[in-house]
């Protein structure tokens, strides 16, 4: 298993944990009209956040990477560069997501451990990574990759209150 660049390689089980991801009300991650349509240029989008070019209205220079195993994708990560007053709050550096059908298999814990090889490399030394209150699988996941609670801070714009955490790299 490893982290990747999206690639059109992976189309058939990326396309397949969006369907899933929508029958559990997840779809809001994979807005992009053209995911389906044009999936070589939804990669290529996705791989221009790293450098600012084509980020939505009010996004950070982000990069996102793609868990694979074999020939599945297995999730995605995204690492955020700088942090606005809203992510400093609810949001936080690491976000990531597991397709439903490759949970409770430990690629949650080593999606993030990764996710954090990769933070260091582009020279954080400190990340702070977020779940919902009610989410004891990320939960278990931030703390197994040595995060330190430090707080809850309620967000209004997902309407949920956040458990804040911070890792030392």
């Amino acid at each position: 298993m490893k982290l990747i660049k999206p690639s059109v390689e992976f189309k058939g089980s990326f396309l397949y944990a969006v369907e899933a991801f929508a029958a559990e009300g997840n779809a809001h991650f994979f807005k992009n009209p053209v995911v389906e349509e044009n999936f070589e240029h939804y990669c290529e989008t996705l791989i221009g956040y790293e450098t600012g070019i084509g980020l939505p209205e009010g996004y950070v220079d982000e990069t996102i990477l793609w868990m694979v195993d074999n020939d599945q994708y297995i999730g995605n990560i995204s690492i955020r560069h700088w942090l606005t007053d809203n992510l400093l709050k609810t949001g936080g550096h690491i976000g990531y997501i597991i397709a439903p059908n490759q949970r409770k298999k430990g690629y949650g814990t080593k999606i993030l451990e990764l996710g954090l090889f990769e933070a260091l490399r582009f020279g954080m030394n400190k990340v702070l990574v977020t779940c919902d209150k009610n989410n004891t699988a990320s939960i278990k996941i931030i703390e197994r990759n040595k995060g330190k609670f430090e707080n809850e801070m309620y967000s209004e714009h997902a309407r949920v209150w956040k458990r804040r955490y911070w890792i030392d790299l």
